[in-house]
């Protein structure tokens, strides 16, 4: 018999649909947590401001320190690829312990698909492709889908 799986009900959150980050009211609500998880995770992932920078898309050093000061309201891509990074760390520190989950994005990788280079390169290089199968590859590892 197959187990059902129960999804938290927290007041505001509906769990079963993924957020519309076209929709500017949703924009306004995660932009903040967004910015500030972000660079958390930089800074646990132990990334030059100038790899941050790739990651959000090439943004100009100005907006990134800017944004760094004075968060604001995301665009749609800047949000996507924010949600993978976090996606991608989540991931990370369930399958490794931690000191291995914050380097492992800097280390050199022998999957076919980084070409021995790390996973941070391989982000920079495809953008937000690049991202989505690198958390594809880890969701894999862990067993999802």
């Amino acid at each position: 018999m197959a187990a059902t799986i129960q999804i938290p009900q927290v007041a505001g959150y509906n769990f079963e649909v993924a957020p519309n980050f076209a929709d500017m009211a949703t924009r306004k609500r995660l932009s903040p947590s967004a910015i500030k998880g972000f660079f958390r995770i930089a800074a646990k992932w132990h990334i030059k401001d100038e790899d941050a920078r790739l990651l959000l898309g090439g943004v100009s050093s100005g907006s990134f320190y800017s944004l760094k000061k004075n968060p604001r309201l995301l665009d749609q891509d800047t949000l996507t690829r924010i949600s993978l990074l976090v996606g991608i760390f989540k991931v990370l520190n369930i399958l490794y312990s931690s000191r291995l989950a914050d380097a492992w994005i800097t280390l050199p990788n022998t999957n076919p698909m980084f070409h021995g280079s790390t996973p941070l390169v391989y982000m920079q290089r495809l953008g937000l492709p690049g991202m989505m199968h690198v958390r594809q590859l880890l969701d894999a590892r862990r067993g999802g889908q």
